[in-house]
């Protein structure tokens, strides 16, 4: 039997686990994980089952847990979304916060100076920003930790005072320390991009457990909606336009099918209420109401809902014993992920006679093994596994069932796997894929909350303040606000949006911004940014014009298959900028552009005739021309129209351009012949 056991263990330790994490993008940014499992990682004994004392008798069902550290499950405690995040802008932003509920007076002088800092930024007043300034620094002297929070994010930026990161660092260094998790969200982001694992992890560990407790606050879980507001250099009209919440065309056509009697729209207009999903207010009254109204006409998916809701005690008094009816009622109609609504109140004994891990162990394999599309199976399943509730443990078994819940999205999953990682439970530590995993689940806590609004006030045309709350979860690490942040910099850079050390922002300070901004943004995977960091570096906007620079920003979107940043790599080889000049791999760069994107076919038809010139006319006036045209096109505009079209000179440049023509094609049309001249029959005779 030992042999046999060695032989197993053997095998699965040659075993290849390769899962691809598909992010969506509510979870993060929808980029891939890949995570490999290989021999070397695996912690020697930990592949099967473990010890002794769980060999115990499970025929009851009904066993001890094995630790109380977390509930995994969760209690689904009363806890706000401002417990969980103390110092919040959310109040503020609301305006839901009244005088009677300030506590002391540094309190008082820290909502005065984020007012005032609101005020300057949505009204362009930069002189209202000093004073919002003076504030914070009262508030903060006096060790308030959200003041100090606050002055480090504008020290970050350099928004009414002089750009300091050493002066950002330590304000956030004491906020952190004072209890500010958005502070402790911005170091663990520092010394994430530093590659201090060792430091980032403790405290993407702690938000990443605090973003899981939000998600069984039973009231409302925070909500973090990723939209991007720009699509490339263009903005993103359609993401936009499905953000408007109830004034979105597609909503109130949804709505209209409802009240046409759609149980499916019912459903809908339910998910949209109940989550505040595409700029619609969350409203659990509304959501209760459609789901009821879906459920008459035997909608299985909003049976569902209002046993989660039950259960919760979101929009209704909590009833386990009404949540557990809709469960069932949802799951007899082939609704198979409200299984896991029953196996949940088997776990916690909620709604039935006792606790019972068998029953709720097979209520999860139900679940897991039928459509489970968002992963909770999965993650039941696996849990079980990891504590031996239930089960025998089994680390590696485990291990699968959270990589299947965390491919479906479930944030949760992605916790447990980090949690392995960082404490080595049955792995061999792995600090930055722990780091990686937990900055995933931590950028899902109540702080990203902050996206939504900014989103609001951009919608509304409050550009500044859109900007200002952008750049403020930008600091944190979220990928989506650095680009919007930068896009909007880039966009709106003739208005005064941008505050910085002394009155709105000058073109190098808004450019510098930018560039930080898109520099962040390509480090975390966005080739947009990579390509704009390119041209800052090419054109010397926000810092030192350096060509080689420039190129390696290219390669790197090149690297993510951005036409671009091809084009620009040909372009850079045909005139010897940070590259030595070779036509050759100009036309390939040129050509891969073209296939990547087809729509590039005509700057890169005018590229290829370009090349073409040189190769052929070299030396010639030909080429001094076309050398000249990037100095002559600033002027382009005024140009065509004063001399173009006034002047009646359309004819000459439409015959210059042919003449340009007939020469390309000439010569092409004498290379093509001299590749079908017939070869000479060699007489053997």
């Amino acid at each position: 039997m030992t042999d046999m056991g060695s032989l197993r263990r053997s095998r699965l330790l040659k075993i290849l686990f390769m899962f691809v994490l598909t992010i969506t993008p509510i979870l993060a940014s929808g980029r891939q994980f890949i995570l490999f499992l290989e021999d070397e990682e695996v912690k020697e004994g930990a592949q099967g089952e473990l010890g002794a004392e769980d060999n115990n008798s499970l025929e009851s069902g009904v066993i001890k847990e094995d630790s109380d550290e977390w509930d995994e499950f969760g209690d689904m405690e009363d806890r706000s979304v401002d417990e969980l995040d103390p110092g919040s802008w959310r109040k503020i932003l609301e305006k839901t916060l009244s005088r009677d509920n300030i506590s002391s007076t540094e309190e008082g002088l820290y909502i005065s100076g984020v007012n005032k800092m609101m005020f300057a930024v949505r009204e362009g007043e930069p002189e209202l920003m000093k004073e919002a300034i003076s504030d914070l620094h009262l508030a903060a002297q006096s060790g308030y930790a959200h003041a100090q929070s606050t002055l480090g994010f504008l020290y970050d930026i350099g928004s009414g005072v002089e750009q300091s990161d050493a002066k950002a660092f330590l304000y956030h260094h004491f906020a952190a320390e004072g209890g500010n998790f958005q502070s402790k969200m911005a170091l663990a982001y520092t010394y994430y991009r530093l590659q201090m694992y060792e430091k980032s992890v403790k405290l993407y560990a702690e938000l990443a457990s605090v973003a899981v407790a939000s998600f069984f606050s039973f009231k409302e879980s925070p909500l973090v909606e990723s939209v991007r507001i720009n699509d490339g250099a263009e903005e993103n009209k359609e993401a936009l336009r499905k953000s408007r919440g109830e004034e979105d065309d597609d909503f109130q056509i949804i709505e209209y099918q409802a009240q046409k009697g759609s149980a499916v729209a019912m459903y809908r207009l339910g998910i949209f209420y109940y989550f505040g999903l595409r700029g619609v207010r969350r409203d659990h009254g509304k959501a209760l109401s459609w789901f009821l109204r879906a459920v008459e006409k035997g909608d299985a998916n909003s049976m569902e809902f209002l046993g989660e809701m039950y259960a919760r005690g979101s929009g209704v008094e909590r009833n386990f014993t009404r949540a557990l009816e809709w469960f069932k009622a949802a799951s007899r109609r082939k609704r198979y992920s409200a299984y896991n609504g029953i196996g949940y109140l088997y776990m916690k004994g909620h709604g039935v006679e006792k606790k019972n891990y068998t029953m709720a162990r097979e209520f999860f394999k139900k679940a897991a093994e039928n459509d489970d599309l968002n992963g909770h199976g999965n993650y039941n399943l696996g849990v079980l596994y990891l504590k031996g509730l239930g089960v025998k443990k089994h680390i590696m078994l485990a291990y699968r069932y959270f990589i299947t819940a965390a491919n479906a999205g479930q944030p949760k999953a992605l916790y447990q796997l980090a949690k392995m990682y960082h404490e080595g439970i049955g792995l061999k530590k792995d600090l930055k894929t722990a780091t990686t995993l937990y900055k995933l689940v931590a950028e899902r806590g109540p702080w990203g909350s902050l996206l939504r609004w900014a989103l609001e006030c951009y919608l509304k045309g409050q550009t500044g303040r859109a900007l200002l709350l952008y750049s403020r979860v930008a600091e944190l690490g979220y990928e989506v606000a650095q680009s919007n942040a930068a896009w909007v910099l880039d966009k709106f850079g003739e208005y005064d949006i941008c505050i910085g050390k002394s009155g709105f922002c000058s073109d190098f300070e808004r450019h510098q911004r930018a560039h930080t901004l898109w520099w962040h943004a390509s480090e975390q995977g966005n080739e947009h940014a990579a390509l704009l960091i390119g041209d800052a570096y090419y054109y010397g906007r926000g810092t030192d014009r350096d060509f080689e620079r420039a190129v390696e920003a290219y390669m790197h979107a090149h690297s993510q298959v951005n036409a671009q940043a091809m084009f620009n790599l040909g372009y850079m080889h045909e005139h010897g900028e940070g590259l030595p000049i070779d036509l050759h791999l100009a036309k390939r760069y040129y050509d891969q552009a073209l296939e990547t994107d087809p729509a590039a076919r005509l700057p890169v038809m005018f590229a290829l005739l370009s090349v073409w010139i040189r190769k052929n006319y070299g030396g010639s006036c030909l080429v001094t021309l076309i050398d000249s045209l990037p100095h002559m096109l600033p002027n382009l505009g005024s140009w065509l129209k004063q001399t173009l079209i006034d002047d009646g000179n359309v004819t000459l440049v439409t015959l210059f351009a042919c003449l340009l023509t007939v020469l390309y094609l000439r010569d092409r049309q004498r290379r093509l012949a001299a590749q079908v001249v017939p070869q000479p029959q060699v007489n053997n005779n």
